[in-house]
């Protein structure tokens, strides 16, 4: 086995504009040269559009953190997303995505993120009991798959995964991220809005039934509301928190499109960091054991007891780095601006790529090693600072930031107390991207009880 865990291969740093449209739609990263990895920033020039990758830390925080009005999320990057996310807080802009945020904020805030704990540890129980643990090969992100959709289920309806529409959501949002990759062709061409879009079988079908067993759950729910005998989790949370601005709560139809985006980050990136993680400790023994034997000093956790899971933590936040779910980030220049004295004009998209920076040769010591103790050193520390940010930054960080960190911790602890898991030889995973990070041939190990 390499002594590295795998790394996509990079392409020639110089091919045609069909070969690059081919190779970004089977894989975002092995679409990229390995000058990626050195750069502080690099120009991508098209027919149709100018992009920009941003390592430089200060340019990533002007971009995301000073002036994001200036850089609004680019609309290219949704167009294989809205037949599923229709105007979830994933693809909006402006006044709109302000208010979204407003209303959905305080159900994930600090505080609140203990009324979801008992939800999760249910979901992260159940997923231990159903492990199949008889030493033959188990394909893992089919099991965090599982197990993150649970914790949506359970935190945001109080439904488990055996509920027949979750089971029926579940299974088609399987479908769905299978068939549909992060960019179709609106993505590199300048089409009007009014032409249509063409999108792989199935994939327009299975968001629409999504879309209608997701209005079915929030309908019940609204109407639980009103009887006044709706359990208080997430979704009750949101359908009843009214915009302090203009003090309107979603419709339904919005709130169809923010479930369909929490399903999304909740469960599609928890499932990809989960299992990497997972298949990390396989190749480390000696870590997995550290992890065990500190999982075992809380069999049964509370909430308060997450912060004696630091190396967990640890390990969970170098999985994020070696693998963050959501590889890269597209904004839009407004207006024309002057990086690095490169004139950049209006419409150029600004990439933003986590995947690069945290593996970055300059801002990272041994980069692509496994070494979940940089993050107790002052260097790694340091590092973690300018160049980690593996649920995005500045006002438009994910929401769900906490919320996934708690869950990720908590699983692993439940899983790694009772059994142990082992690589197969001849089975190394493939890193690809489409909707997140996973692996092109699955990600294969052996699980043994301890």
């Amino acid at each position: 086995m390499n002594d590295l865990p795998p790394k996509p291969p990079a392409r020639p740093d110089r091919v045609s504009l069909w070969r690059y449209m081919k190779l970004f739609r089977q894989d975002i990263l092995s679409a990229q040269p390995a000058r990626l990895y050195r750069a502080k920033m690099a120009e991508f020039r098209t027919p149709f559009f100018r992009s920009y990758l941003l390592n430089q830390p200060d340019l990533v925080d002007e971009v995301l953190k000073t002036r994001p009005r200036d850089f609004p999320k680019s609309n290219r990057i949704g167009e294989g997303l809205r037949p599923l996310l229709g105007n979830s807080v994933f693809l909006t802009n402006g006044a709109t995505w302000e208010r979204q945020r407003r209303i959905i904020d305080p159900a994930f805030e600090g505080g609140r993120l203990k009324d979801s704990f008992n939800a999760m540890l249910q979901s992260a129980e159940a997923g231990r009991a159903r492990l199949r643990a008889d030493g033959a090969p188990l394909e893992i992100e089919a099991v965090t798959s599982h197990i993150a959709a649970d914790v949506v289920f359970r935190t945001l309806f109080s439904i488990p995964i055996e509920h027949e529409v979750a089971a029926e959501v579940f299974s088609r949002f399987r479908a769905y991220q299978e068939a549909q990759p992060i960019l179709n062709l609106a993505a590199f061409l300048p089409l009007p809005r009014w032409m249509p879009r063409f999108y792989p079988k199935g994939t327009k079908d299975n968001a629409a039934r999504i879309r209608r067993l997701i209005t079915g759950l929030t309908t019940e729910r609204m109407q639980a509301i009103q009887a006044g005998t709706a359990p208080q989790d997430l979704a009750t949370k949101i359908m009843t928190t009214k915009d302090p601005e203009t003090g309107e709560g979603f419709s339904t139809e919005e709130m169809v499109d923010q479930v369909a985006i929490f399903f999304l980050a909740g469960h599609e990136t928890s499932a990809s960091a989960l299992a990497w993680t997972l298949y990390l400790l396989a190749r480390d023994p000696d870590w997995q054991e550290k992890l065990a034997a500190e999982a075992a000093e809380v069999p049964v956790p509370t909430f308060n007891d997450l912060s004696k899971l630091r190396l967990t933590r640890d390990v969970f936040r170098e999985a994020l780095r070696l693998y963050p779910p959501v590889p890269m980030m597209v904004r839009e220049a407004t207006q024309g601006e002057r990086f690095r004295d490169r004139d950049i004009p209006k419409g150029a998209q600004m990439v933003l790529s986590p995947w690069h920076q945290q593996r970055h040769e300059t801002y990272w010591d041994n980069p692509d090693a496994f070494d979940p103790g940089r993050w107790q050193t002052e260097a790694g520390k340091a590092s973690a600072r300018c160049a980690y940010m593996p649920f995005s930054a500045g006002p438009r960080v994910c929401t769900g930031a906490g919320f996934a960190m708690l869950e990720g911790v908590l699983i692993l602890a439940t899983l790694l107390r009772d059994y142990r898991f082992e690589t197969v030889p001849g089975k190394e995973p493939e890193p690809v991207a489409h909707l997140t990070v996973r692996s092109r041939n699955g990600i294969w190990l052996r699980v043994s009880p301890r």
